[in-house]
């Protein structure tokens, strides 16, 4: 997948989320789910979080990113195998999950809109380092994710993407 393609592709599910999420009462952002499902506040606390901390590992010089996690030692997965890669381990690694999951808490209602606006901000900042990046550096660079491993940065990125419309399918299915 280009750049241009994964920066689309980022833009799209992020705006999917926001659309859904203005359709919404706002007192429901604190409701409890379902039994052992998340609020919607954890659910963008999450979201922010993760784009956060993928941010923060761009901003370093990637000669520190080689040094610190290495290089891909294969080629890069099209989207569609990151996404099948990501369900499966979704499911071998449930109880793994429900551990990391009790950990995010839930925004107060207060904190809630500045939440979003981060969020809106930091994909911004993810397309943008997408753009800035060679295609060398995001098939070649990698960085560790907690469920799957170290991956190339390309397939990060579009990981991110799936990762929002994963949440707002789980949204819609427990909100809606």
């Amino acid at each position: 997948m280009k750049k241009q393609e994964i920066n689309e592709l980022l833009e799209q599910k992020h705006q999917e989320l926001f659309n859904w999420l203005q359709q919404q009462k706002e007192d429901k952002f604190w409701e409890k789910g379902p039994e052992g499902k998340w609020t919607v506040g954890q659910h963008i606390q999450h979201l922010t979080d993760s784009i956060k901390k993928l941010n923060h590992a761009l901003s370093f010089p990637t000669f520190f990113l080689k040094y610190k996690f290495g290089k891909s030692n294969r080629d890069v997965r099209t989207y569609e195998l990151v996404v099948q890669k990501y369900l499966a381990k979704l499911v071998e690694n449930k109880e793994r999950a429900k551990k990391y999951n009790a950990a995010v808490i839930t925004p107060s209602e207060n904190k809630f809109n500045h939440l979003l606006k981060t969020l809106n901000i930091q994909n911004k900042k993810l397309q943008y380092k997408t753009n800035m990046m060679s295609d060398k550096k995001l098939n070649s660079l990698i960085l560790p994710h907690p469920l799957m491993g170290k991956m190339p940065l390309r397939e990060i990125i579009m990981w991110t993407a799936y990762h929002t419309e994963h949440h707002t399918k789980d949204l819609i299915e427990n909100y809606s």
